[in-house]
């Protein structure tokens, strides 16, 4: 039975002071998350692997035949035709539209400046070297289905795959006992989806990763799924390429004591929302903003709809942080390397260039991370636990591969082929080396 608003008990956040000894131990403890799959999982996500790789349509069927309950006799039933995804894309309130479309325009505008292009260069002997760039064959994308509505994803992952030139575009949404999302549907239609296949769960990245009678074996899956995906990902990653394996959503807010409590403290809740195990931390230079965050926090969780999620969220891994300077507050990002990191601060453009890891950075108390989950124009497919230290957000460049390219003179043939020789020599590889001296 669900608490009303009135019975809801806020908890109080976790606090923590960076000028305290303890604080980078307790900190790092905040931040760890069991990465550990489940062995069940494992061991499930291996048969169903090993399933679709030995019989491919035919283990397709049976898995969404027992996980989603439809009764399909051949996978043409769990092919959606273009009709369905234009007859839902123009049964949409005008309103709806419209929303998609902005936010379409908006992100295929920010993307289209990351088109990679080739280059070729020349020696003065005549020798040219270069970098060839092409965008992959086909892609697979992963959208989840049933209730949950993420037209956003459909978007982020889409758009940029169609700018870089990816020729084939296939995207599996699971659709329990036959409920399909509208929404979906008509962001695939808008973003230029090529194919839709109605089938889910780690079968449906096997589908993807191996090919089947029917699904064509991709060269790249990108998408959020449940825990099952993301150890299908994990598992075929080196038969195909994956965008990431994403961990829980997080958020850092730095504040330095200006703005409004009542914004940090939803734009906290925003990201707890997510589910139990998301992280949202507020660190302030300012002691008394932290109050009024808290106290802003216990006026407005009992009226959200997903308090409880927000309320064990906070509890599980939220923290009110106080830093005693800017630079103690920017040390704290840089460790945290987070997913999203509001800059809830009156200069941003001054905090900005120190922040060396994020995944995407919000610049002042205006620039609230929803934004860029839907409509802004740069993508929220970013990397999470800490893993902005070395990655980047999904972009083009995911969807482009490059190829050196070297065309060697005679002239410079002979310059190469002497040094070649030696450095195989070294090695202790005569062919290398032989190879090399016949062309000088």
């Amino acid at each position: 039975m669900t608490e009303s608003p009135n019975e809801f008990v806020v908890p109080e956040v976790r606090r923590l002071d960076a000028t305290q000894a303890d604080f980078l131990a307790t900190l790092d403890v905040l931040l760890t998350l069991e990465s550990d799959t489940d062995r069940a999982i494992v061991e499930r996500v291996d048969e169903i692997l090993r399933a679709v790789r030995a019989t491919g349509d035919v283990a397709v069927l049976e898995y969404t035949r027992r996980f989603d309950g439809l009764d399909a006799l051949a996978m043409v039933e769990l092919e959606l035709p273009r009709t369905e995804w234009e007859a839902a894309w123009r049964a949409l309130s005008d309103a709806q539209r419209a929303a998609l479309e902005v936010a379409a325009e908006r992100i295929r505008r920010y993307h289209e400046r990351q088109k990679a292009e080739g280059w070729m260069v020349e020696d003065a002997d005549g020798t040219r070297l270069g970098l060839k760039v092409t965008p992959l064959d086909r892609v697979g994308l992963y959208v989840p289905g049933g209730r949950a509505a993420y037209p956003s994803s459909v978007l982020m992952n889409a758009i940029p795959a169609k700018v870089a030139g990816v020729s084939e575009l296939i995207m599996v949404t699971p659709t329990p006992h036959g409920e399909r999302n509208p929404l979906v549907l008509a962001a695939a239609y808008l973003a230029g989806v090529d194919r839709v296949f109605t089938i889910g769960g780690a079968q449906a990245v096997a589908a993807l990763a191996y090919g089947t009678q029917t699904i064509p074996q991709v060269d790249k899956i990108v998408g959020p799924g449940n825990a099952y995906v993301a150890e299908a990902k994990r598992r075929v990653f080196g038969m195909v390429g994956i965008d990431m394996i994403a961990g829980p959503s997080e958020v850092l807010i730095l504040n330095d004591g200006s703005g409004n409590p009542d914004w940090v403290a939803m734009d906290l809740f925003a990201q707890a929302e997510h589910d139990e195990l998301a992280q949202a931390i507020l660190v302030s230079t300012d002691r008394a903003f932290l109050e009024r965050v808290q106290e802003s926090i216990a006026r407005l969780l009992p009226q959200q709809p997903r308090r409880a999620i927000i309320a064990q969220s906070l509890a599980n891994r939220g923290a009110l942080i106080y830093a005693p300077n800017r630079a103690a507050a920017i040390a704290i990002a840089n460790r945290v390397a987070p997913e999203h990191l509001e800059l809830a601060v009156e200069d941003p453009e001054a905090w900005e260039p120190e922040i060396r890891h994020a995944g995407a950075i919000f610049l002042g108390h205006w620039s609230v991370e929803a934004f860029g989950d839907y409509c802004a124009g740069p993508n929220h497919v970013l990397p999470t636990m800490r893993s902005a230290r070395f990655s980047s957000p999904l972009g083009v460049w995911d969807f482009q591969k490059r190829t050196s390219l070297l065309a060697v003179s005679r002239e410079g043939a002979a310059k190469l082929a002497p040094i070649a020789g030696l450095l195989a020599d070294g090695e202790g590889l005569a062919a290398h080396a032989a190879s090399a001296r016949f062309r000088g």
